[in-house]
């Protein structure tokens, strides 16, 4: 019997994950070039909405629909929306640190924060590979409290994983 306060976990396109990474990457990288770190906190914000609430509240991979529909592309095996939104909330908190650090004047360190997290996207657009996503299937207790933060509870669902077909 399923819980009826806590919704069944969403499917997504994880194409349209790699394309929000890659998007998002972009805008960081333009940061740095820019000595911008409103718009590093800018992208942790949105990174935070989809973490917290959902994947369908990630900005940054809001056009992948309208791309997949101009290119026509087919559809694919939707994977399940928890890891990914895992592995932004990872980024969030690597944002996070490094915009504290950039306030505090520590500013090369705050700046390999944000590369960090450009690098880790860069390799999910480039590959499909999320770092974040293989962390939470580890079963460690960061997920099991990020599930409790979600809203989940204490019970982490296995999540039959398939094969890639590269």
């Amino acid at each position: 019997m399923s819980n009826p306060l806590v919704p069944p976990a969403r499917r997504v396109d994880p194409r349209g994950q790699r394309f929000g990474a890659g998007f998002s990457a972009v805008i960081l990288v333009a940061a740095f070039l820019l000595g911008q770190p409103i718009i590093v906190a800018a992208v942790a914000l949105a990174m935070f909405a989809s973490a917290a609430f959902g994947t369908q509240y990630w900005l940054l991979g809001r056009p992948w629909p309208a791309i997949r529909r101009a290119l026509r592309l087919g559809p694919v095996e939707l994977e399940h929306e928890y890891p990914p939104r895992f592995a932004q909330a990872m980024g969030v908190t690597f944002l996070g640190l490094g915009l504290i650090l950039l306030a505090l004047g520590v500013t090369p360190v705050g700046w390999a924060l944000v590369g960090a997290v450009v690098a880790l996207q860069t390799l999910l657009a480039a590959t499909g590979f999320c770092l974040g996503c293989r962390l939470y299937f580890l079963r460690w207790w960061i997920p099991s409290a990020f599930a409790r933060l979600i809203g989940r509870g204490t019970h982490i669902e296995r999540i039959a994983l398939q094969p890639t077909r590269d």
